[in-house]
């Protein structure tokens, strides 16, 4: 019985050492969205958003989700090297889009301004977790940017958006 369970157990043993060596991790990476092409489409459909004109280097989207409409709503997620970034534009309050996207309670933090972009003047927010928001109107529009990173890129990826006409790939 004894030399049994020894078996057994030599062959199990083996049997996941075999795995082990012969098993192949898939390689998981998001997908790189050309996020200003689709911008592009809706803006031919007549849409005016408010998108980032460029990202900063290591930084690239990975979905863009549009709502067609008299007021659409545009939302792009983005990731840095080991970070998350969201940009939501929305006829939904402010208040509404922060309890979807950061908290439901965040803390109001100072406003600041951003030379460039849009919008000048920003609201900033925070939660318990280390998110942290901007957050203003543009065009009877709610502008959300928010994620994990430090309030500073933030503010340049605020200061990079635009709303310039953008010509979808081919």
């Amino acid at each position: 019985m004894v030399g049994a369970l020894l078996l057994t157990f030599l062959f199990v043993i083996g049997f996941v050492a075999f795995r082990g060596c012969n098993r192949v991790s898939p390689d998981v990476r998001p997908d790189h969205v050309d996020y200003r092409s689709q911008v592009g489409f809706a803006q031919q459909d007549g849409a005016t958003l408010a998108y980032p004109a460029h990202l900063p280097t290591g930084w690239y989207a990975t979905r863009v989700d549009f709502e067609a409409g008299t007021r659409p709503e545009l939302g792009i997620s983005l990731l840095t090297p080991d970070q998350y970034v969201g940009i939501r534009q929305s006829p939904r309050s402010i208040a509404e889009l922060l309890s979807a996207y950061v908290d439901s309670k965040p803390s109001a933090g100072p406003s600041v301004t951003v030379d460039g972009g849009l919008v000048r003047r920003w609201a900033t927010w925070t939660d318990a977790g280390g998110d942290v928001a901007l957050s203003a109107r543009w065009h009877h529009e709610s502008l959300l940017v928010f994620g994990t990173v430090p309030l500073a890129d933030l503010e340049q990826l605020a200061s990079s958006l635009t709303d310039a006409p953008q010509q979808p790939a081919p």
